[in-house]
């Protein structure tokens, strides 16, 4: 394609587009990795019972029991991103004496270990799921995604997307419509980033 620069018109670079599928992403759940872990007064690293994301995706940890054991502290995850790659991401503090959620922003594809810190009594319970945010499996420098679909549908609103050159478990995406197991897809712009 031309491009006009100045009063010089000079041949346009094509970059190349692609379509990648993103798995087939669940709906998204609290225990979808660990199931409610109560607190034992001392921190508890978890490296059993664990089931690793369908898709690589983003982690949540959900404090719950007793509100006012609850303390504010942060769930450490350790795994590998889309490439085996080992990373860890410490997630948001949770809100003392509140039951609810918090989110990573990376997308895992395993997850080995869970780092539980001690809550204020051992009332409190701890669980590990997955969120919203599923790995683009590919480096972006910056948001070149066109269309999305899920189930082969266009989606209507463009996905919220994360992008970053250098770590791929960082290049996520959240489609507008809810993750309900099936076959979600992207097309976008390679702009040189991988």
């Amino acid at each position: 394609m031309p491009i006009i620069q100045g009063t010089n018109l000079s041949q346009g670079v094509h970059a190349p587009v692609f379509q990648r599928s993103l798995g087939t992403p669940a709906v998204d759940s609290t225990t979808a990795i660990h199931a409610a872990v109560t607190d034992t007064g001392v921190q508890v690293v978890v490296t059993t019972s664990i089931t690793d994301p369908d898709d690589p995706r983003n982690i949540t940890a959900t404090a719950g029991g007793t509100t006012a054991d609850i303390k504010a502290v942060q769930v450490i995850i350790a795994g590998t991103n889309a490439e085996d790659e080992s990373i860890s991401e410490t997630l948001p503090v949770f809100t003392v004496n509140t039951a609810g959620t918090v989110s990573g922003s990376k997308a895992f594809k395993t997850v080995s270990s869970i780092t539980i810190p001690a809550h204020d009594g051992t009332g409190a319970t701890t669980a590990t799921g997955t969120g919203g945010l599923v790995g683009i499996g590919h480096r972006l420098a910056r948001n070149t995604i066109l269309k999305s679909f899920l189930n082969d549908a266009l989606e209507g609103t463009a996905p919220t997307v994360a992008t970053s050159a250098t770590a791929i478990e960082s290049n996520t995406c959240d489609f507008n419509s809810a993750w309900d197991g099936n076959e979600a897809h992207i097309i976008f712009v390679d702009t040189g980033a991988e």
